[in-house]
Parts: structure tokens; sequence; C-alpha cells
């Protein structure tokens, strides 16, 4: 692999020499800035072997570099180790920046590159600002990789479907008449749409070409003279091009939609974080830009009662099929018959056999002992581990249902553990349920909550370095804004409606991984004079290993909340097992 990289770098570095560029920048998204792209556009993967969802590849004539964040340190320093392209731990106080690294290597009047169709407006302005302070200049017209990757795969075609109003709870008319009314309060007359699940989400379609992200490659404008969806006319099937046109809806060839927007000539709303530099160029000089978070994201996250309700009937089967796979993975571990690759399989089997089920909401983490620390660790035919009967074992998965999306991470003892890793696990337990119970004033932030997940942890020296918590979508992406709860400031409020993650963890790299994760549901909990306040509703289904617990370090408190739960969990998912899984489960989530 690493003489392949070593090719590529190499004809990337020709392509680089022919056009006058200096240094050339590979982001990790596509022409809709989505965290997992399309095969066509991995080329960041392409150029580095690195897989990660996160990182940034920069290439000189002379050097390579990746910059990741900690959730991908160690699978990064893996990947690329035997390649000329050195790691940069992003977010640590002796990592440079990238515009820090390329002043520092280029010199005064060079040129430093990137693809302006995936590259974010927003991002391409402050790097523009950025190097020319140091005296160097950005190119964005070239894709070298249209050039360099010679069997680089087609954008994808695939079909899309209509995602019924039994599971969505409105129509595709009624979402644009309200994105229209909330625009318009702010002195635009259309909306620029750029991600592929917001426009899943707005037009009631769902897709196929993204792994596990049931989206459909397309561009939307969205206004009340006229509503667009841009998408390659192959995907459409006789129903969807019914129900789209019935809204309300015209339908535009996917790569209509530069010339369409160089055309308008009223305000446009856009989020320059969700639009590519090349898109956003494209508006007419003359035109008026509102640059702000797309409303049509943020009506998105605010679940209506539909959706709510579909994503407890999700959780309930999910539940149902976890009890089994855990049930099946405990007689399994002593007999010597699991390992890491074997568990994707297996959560899949139970999963297909539930009403509604589509697919996997992510490739499913498996990590027993030193893999359970890589944080978004990737199992493959070479690195699975054998389950032994002893030490932790990780496992974050989910599912798709076409009534809600599932993400659930529990960490297991399979067998003996040290007096060490039962403390860390009950600090972990500790952030998860100080979350859960929160109650917070209208206008909180994510990242006021944070801490609360990470004070046990603090208080021992201890922390991890991803979120907490991330957005849901229903049906949609497994990772959703734009709310999150993590230490970064993100000026979105937490509000009524919201699904979110709730996974604190601890990680000994080498040795072993601890996460604990259900999703909440936030909603309204009471009014008092001092205004309207907000609390969280743990819907995920499963019960928490117990055996790992240390009880004296939890308080009264904790340990009736976690009691609770479990009651909770029991009493949703019995009705719906058999009598040897209701005993299995009745087991599980005895009181402490």
């Amino acid at each position: 692999m690493s003489n392949l990289i070593h090719k590529r770098i190499h004809a990337l570095r020709g392509f680089m020499e022919e056009k006058g560029i200096h240094a050339f920048i590979i982001p990790s998204t596509d022409a809709h800035l989505s965290e997992y792209p399309a095969s066509h556009w991995a080329s960041r993967e392409w150029i580095s072997g690195f897989t990660g969802s996160a990182g940034t590849v920069v290439v000189t004539r002379e050097k390579a570099g990746l910059w990741t964040d900690s959730r991908y340190f160690l699978q990064g320093a893996d990947q690329i180790k035997e390649t000329e392209i050195d790691l940069f731990r992003e977010g640590l106080p002796d990592t440079p920046t990238i515009e820090e690294w390329l002043t520092s290597e280029l010199d005064e009047g060079e040129f430093v590159g990137i693809d302006g169709s995936v590259y974010a407006a927003k991002e391409a302005f402050e790097l523009t600002l950025k190097l020319n302070i140091k005296g160097l200049r950005l190119i964005s017209d070239y894709d070298p990789f249209a050039s360099i990757w010679h069997d680089r795969p087609e954008i994808p075609q695939n079909p899309i479907f209509v995602l019924p109003e039994k599971y969505t709870g409105e129509s595709a008319a009624k979402k644009i008449s309200r994105i229209c009314d909330t625009i318009e309060k702010k002195g635009a007359e259309g909306l620029l749409v750029a991600s592929l699940d917001t426009i899943a989400w707005i037009f009631n379609i769902r897709g196929n070409d993204v792994k596990c992200n049931p989206v459909a490659v397309s561009y939307a404008f969205v206004s009340r003279k006229e509503t667009v969806l841009f998408i390659d006319p192959k995907k459409l099937t006789d129903e969807s091009r019914e129900y789209i046109t019935s809204q309300g809806v015209t339908i535009a060839e996917y790569t209509k939609i530069f010339d369409y927007v160089a055309n308008v000539k009223s305000p446009i709303c856009l989020d320059s974080n969700k639009v590519t530099f090349k898109l956003y160029n494209t508006i007419s000089a003359d035109n008026r830009i509102i640059d702000i978070p797309s409303p049509a994201d943020l009506m998105k996250s605010v679940k209506n009662e539909t959706e709510i309700q579909g994503f407890n009937d999700a959780m309930e089967r999910d539940g149902v099929a976890l009890v089994r796979f855990f049930m099946w993975l405990e007689k399994a571990i002593p007999e010597g018959n699991v390992t890491e690759i074997l568990i994707p399989e297996k959560l899949v089997e139970y999963r297909s056999q539930q009403k509604n089920f589509v697919g996997e909401s992510f490739d499913t983490i498996a990590g027993y002992g030193p893999n359970g620390a890589i944080v978004h660790y990737h199992v493959t035919p070479e690195s699975s581990l054998n389950i032994k009967p002893e030490g932790f074992l990780l496992i974050d998965s989910g599912a798709q249902y076409f009534d809600g999306t599932t993400d659930i991470t529990r960490t297991i003892a399979a067998g003996p553990l040290s007096e060490q890793m039962k403390r860390d696990y009950t600090l972990v337990l500790k952030g998860n349920i100080a979350l859960s119970r929160a109650k917070f004033p209208q206008g909180t932030r994510g990242s006021q909550l944070d801490i609360l997940a990470r004070q046990s942890l603090w208080k021992e020296g201890l922390n991890y370095l991803h979120g907490t918590g991330h957005g849901i979508g229903h049906f949609l992406n497994v990772h959703e804004g734009p709310q999150n709860i993590r230490m970064n400031e993100n000026p979105t409020t937490i509000q009524p409606g919201m699904v979110t993650s709730n996974e604190p963890g601890l990680y000994r790299g080498g040795h072993y991984g601890i996460r604990i994760e259900n999703l909440i549901l936030a909603q309204h909990e009471t009014t008092t004079e001092f205004g309207d306040f907000y609390s969280f509703k743990v819907i995920t289904l499963c019960p928490i290993d117990t055996t790992p617990i240390v009880k004296e370090l939890l308080t009264e408190e904790e340990i009736v909340w976690f009691n609770e739960y479990h009651k909770y969990v029991y009493d949703r998912l019995s009705p719906l097992l058999t009598e040897n899984e209701k005993q299995w489960l009745k087991a599980k989530t005895n009181e402490i």
C-alpha cells in the first residue's frame, strides 16, 4: 500500500508542478460538504490511505501531512505509518494549524491549491486571508483527481424513493412554506441548499448514494416563487417524480444549479459553511447574500410528534435485536467463537429480523482490549482480535429504520477486570447519568452542558477528547447538526424535539477503551417565574452492564436513576420478548 500511496502523491506533485502550485490541500468532503462522501469524492482517502471520516491531507513538493482529530490519532498513525505522510494531531498545543505549517514551508509569492468545488466557502475565505498575510496566494480552479485518479468511481446514479408522510409527519410543500416564511423574515427570497441530508428532509426523499446515509446527490433552491430540485434524472422513479412535482417543485438536471444560481437576481440565503467556494462564487456579485445558519437545518433537527413516535418505535425494535445479540454474545465468548469481525455481522443478522430495518447507520465499531482505545476503530481481517473471556469489549453500532435512526455504545466485561478498569467504567457511567439527568433553562447551549459528562473524570485528572453528543437524523445521517454537546462553542441552543447522543468515554491507549452511549430527547420540563426549563428523556432501550460498576462511587441519586432506567428498559422490551429472553433481561436489569 505504501508504494501505491507514493505513486499517487508523485502523480499529484506532477500535476502541481504543471499548474505552478506549490502545495495542495485535500479535505475529506465532497461537493456537498458531507461528512461521509460518496466514493467519487473520496480523494483524501485515495491519496493517503487514511479511511477516517475527518481529516485533511496537505501535499507540498517535498512533504506531506495529515491533520486529524483525537478520534483518529491511533488509526491515522497506523494507516500512514509506512508512507511519507506525517501525522499532525489537531487540538494539541504543539500542533501547528495547516495555515501555520504552510507559511513555514512555503516562500512568499508561492501558490496553494484547493479544489473549490469541494471546499467550504467560509473556510476558503478564511484560508485566503491567512495565506495573504504571509504573501501566499490561493488557487481554487483545479481538481487534480479528475486527471490523476484513473479508475475514479462515477457520481452515484442510484434511484431515490419517497418517504411516506406516515413517517415524516409533514408534507414537502408544508416544509417549503415554513422555510420561506423564515427566510423572508431575514430579508431573503430564496434558500440555497447543498447538504444532502437537508435536501432529503425537505423533499421527503431518501436515497442510497452514501454508505449508511440514506441520501441522494442533489442540490436545491427553495423560494416562494419557485422551488427547484437539481438531480440526475436517472435517479427518479415515476413515483418519486410524481410526488416531488405534486408538492409544487420543479425538477432540473443536477449540474444546472450553477447556471440557475448565477441568474437569480433576488437576495439569497445560504450558510457559507454548507456551500462550496465554487458554488458561492457563482452567485452574481450584484446580488445580496444573507449568510446565516440554514433555517432548514434547525427545522430538521427539531423532530415533530410523528418523528418522535418513530424514534420510540424504532428503539423498541432495536432493543429487542440487541437483547438477542447480547444473549448470543454472552454464551459465545466463553466458547471462544467470537472475533471482532464477526460482531457487525451478528448485529445485522438480529436487526434485519426487525420490521422497517433498512441497514446500518454507520460501520459498527467493535473494539476488544487495546482496539477499544481507538475511538473510531474499523475492524479488518488483519486487525480482528479473538474475544477472550477477560477485559473490556466496546461495541458502538446503530441501525437505519424507516421510522428512525439508532446509535448505541455499550462496553461490556468479557470476563475479569482490574480495579482500575472498574473505576474508569464507573466514572464514565457517572458522566452519562449526569447529562441524562440535566435540567436546564431555555437558551442553553451544548457547550454549557458538556461539563456534566466530564466532571467526574476531570476530578481524577482524566478526560476524553471527542465530543459528548451529536444530533441524530430521523432515518437520515447518524451525525446531524446544528446542535451538539462538546467543549467547543456552538451558538445553537438545545430545543425540545432535538435528539442527541450522550456518549462520554475514556481511552487508555494500548490497553482498553470505555464508552457508554444513549440517545436523549430534549423535552419541556417546567415553566417557572424564571422561564421555561428543559430536560432529557433517554430513548435508547438496552441494559448497561452492571458487572464493572463500583457502587460505592455512585451517589444515591445516581443509583436511583440507574435502577429506574433499567426498570424502564425492562417494562418497554419485555412484552416483545420470549420467556427465556425476558428472564435474561430481568437479570440484566435487576436493581444494583
